[in-house]
């Protein structure tokens, strides 16, 4: 029992060091370069130095961002780490040093512009600026072809560098989110180190090709890798209004084996020509197939699946609520070659949701039609019906076979034969339906004869009796409103109704009453949409709205007072 428990205290141990090291970085970090700066001073030839530059290993491997610290070592990478650690021990010397100074400095830099907290981009800009101070002042002396450092820059040094780890403990502390990862910024940490490899490099040049002194080479070599990066910012964003090497880069970096304006020009071309989404989405993964990068995709979308090409090692997933698709790289996938092909898979995702949307919109506008055509058709038959019953009352009443009520049968008949025919047709093409045109001094007379005697007054004449209408249109709307203004009459005795013609030359129909004004609640919706009422005067007329829009002209409610209520169809003015 006393073993287990030793056994899992010496396995708590690392996890607790870790830990330990997470809450305190900053003195994980003073410590390791304090370490470092011993080693520089008391020269690569002293035993004692070679043992703190493994502590000082140690508390890197702390500090690391190459490794997640919660991770188990693995036997392959404690074996790398002892290795290198046995190798840089045993081999110290200066070069070695200014290598390792580079690196470090590296690795700082790339983790500068990685953090968005204020005083932790400070402090690693402290440790940059040490490392260095002390690569320049103390690591390179000892490696130039003359060793001219003056003793008291180097005791300055000395003394003097150790002044930054109290700035660096002084500055407020600022701990990374639990779930921040410890990264760093490759490119930049490539970047720093060659400009650093050019610092030591172009120095000694400068000293042997010149013979100069050492200070004197450094400043040279740096205003000299000043004056390389301000050239190579210029180039890169000229600010002239021409491109510069960013948008070269750019475009290599987003078309890395998969020209991705090619790919998009052939979703668009093909999304123009396919109207299936199956078909669609077979076609453009057996297309993405044949990228240069790609071996091979698969898709599947509820029921349907299918495959392109063949399958790899390298797969990279795209899923939303319709599709999930697979991409299979040709080769191991790096992380800007992931990205890019889950950019093209999305792409492909947003494209087939298009597809059956517009399927969806297809489907719904057919279905609309319909709707609608049927919605008219029944309020034509409503009105078709209200005209048989008043030529059955006719008939059924005292003298109905009198000439005045045979002669009002005989005109009615052939009308109502005339427009159910008309209605049955509309029920064969519920999505396209041909108005035929008919002169408007022929339709008014046609509709005096159809109201003669049911109590209506018709005034007026059309200003030009051959203009054409629609005939389908205005006997709706007519219909509409000449009824709803008698069932208004049945209701409200004494109602008058009165149709006319509006004033101008242009075609048109004006049906007013005298009776209630519409109430506001129902008026600021009538004609824009169905509303309920108990007089019926919702749905027919929104249909009847919709359906002069469809022709040019506009139905709306021209008067709403009591004692005048006038509905005007007109056609509609630009």
């Amino acid at each position: 029992m006393q073993a287990n428990t030793q056994s899992t205290a010496a396995a708590r141990l690392p996890q607790a060091a870790w830990a330990a090291s997470r809450r305190h970085w900053r003195f994980v970090v003073i410590a390791m370069l304090a370490l470092l700066h011993v080693v520089a001073l008391r020269g690569v030839d002293d035993d004692g130095a070679r043992v703190l530059l493994l502590a000082h290993l140690g508390l890197l491997l702390l500090w690391q961002p190459l490794l997640r610290g919660e991770r188990a070592v693995t036997l392959t990478q404690a074996l790398f780490i002892g290795a290198f650690a046995a190798a840089m021990v045993v081999m110290l010397n200066w070069w070695l040093l200014a290598v390792w100074c580079m690196v470090l400095g590296g690795l700082v830099g790339g983790k500068v512009f990685l953090h968005q907290a204020r005083w932790q981009r400070r402090f690693y800009l402290l440790v940059f600026a040490y490392l260095l101070a002390l690569l320049v002042l103390v690591v390179l002396p000892q490696i130039a072809p003359r060793n001219e450092i003056d003793p008291a820059i180097r005791a300055l040094a000395a003394w003097g560098l150790p002044l930054v780890f109290v700035l660096m403990a002084l500055m407020p502390a600022e701990a990374d989110p639990p779930e921040a990862a410890q990264v760093i910024d490759y490119f930049y940490s490539v970047f720093l180190m060659l400009m650093l490899g050019v610092l030591i490099l172009g120095s000694f040049a400068f000293m042997t090709l010149g013979r100069i002194g050492y200070l004197q080479a450094l400043i040279y070599i740096v205003f000299v890798i000043a004056g390389l990066l301000l050239a190579i910012g210029l180039a890169w964003n000229p600010r002239t209004g021409y491109a510069g090497l960013n948008v070269f880069v750019s475009r290599y970096l987003f078309s890395i084996g998969l020209p991705i304006e090619q790919w998009l020009q052939f979703l668009a071309e093909l999304s123009h020509a396919e109207p299936r989404p199956e078909r669609f989405l077979a076609a453009a993964v057996e297309a993405l197939a044949r990228q240069p990068s790609v071996q091979g995709a698969a898709w599947r979308s509820g029921p349907e699946a299918g495959e392109a090409g063949s399958r790899t090692a390298y797969a990279v997933e795209f899923a939303n609520r319709e599709i999930a698709l697979t991409i299979y790289s040709r080769y191991r996938t790096s992380p800007a070659l992931h990205g890019h092909l889950r950019l093209l898979g999305q792409l492909l995702g947003e494209f087939y949701l298009a597809k059956l949307r517009e399927q969806a919109l297809q489907e719904a506008s057919y279905m609309r039609a319909v709707h609608e055509t049927g919605a008219r058709v029944t309020h034509d038959v409503k009105n078709l019906l209200q005209s048989l019953n008043v030529l059955c009352s006719v008939a059924a009443a005292e003298g109905g076979d009198s000439p005045e009520a045979l002669a009002l049968v005989r005109r009615q008949l052939p009308a109502i034969t005339q427009r159910l025919a008309a209605t049955l047709d509309k029920l064969q093409r519920p999505v396209e339906e041909n108005d035929s045109r008919i002169p408007i001094g022929e339709w008014w007379q046609a509709l005096m004869r159809q109201y003669q005697g049911r109590g209506v007054e018709f005034s007026g004449q059309p200003a030009n009796g051959h203009a054409e209408i629609p005939r389908a249109l205005f006997d709706s709307v007519a219909d509409n409103l000449l009824q709803n203004a008698l069932a208004k009459r049945a209701a409200q005795p004494g109602v008058q109704v009165r149709a006319a013609q509006p004033e101008g030359d242009s075609p048109g129909l004006l049906v007013c009453d005298t009776g209630r004004a519409v109430a506001d609640d129902i008026a600021s919706s009538l004609l824009r949409s169905p509303v309920h009422s108990e007089g019926g005067l919702g749905i027919g007329l929104y249909q009847a709205m919709r359906q002069a829009e469809t022709e040019g002209y506009v139905l709306r409610l021209e008067s709403n007072r009591d004692g005048e209520v006038c509905f005007a169809l007109k056609r509609a003015t630009a």
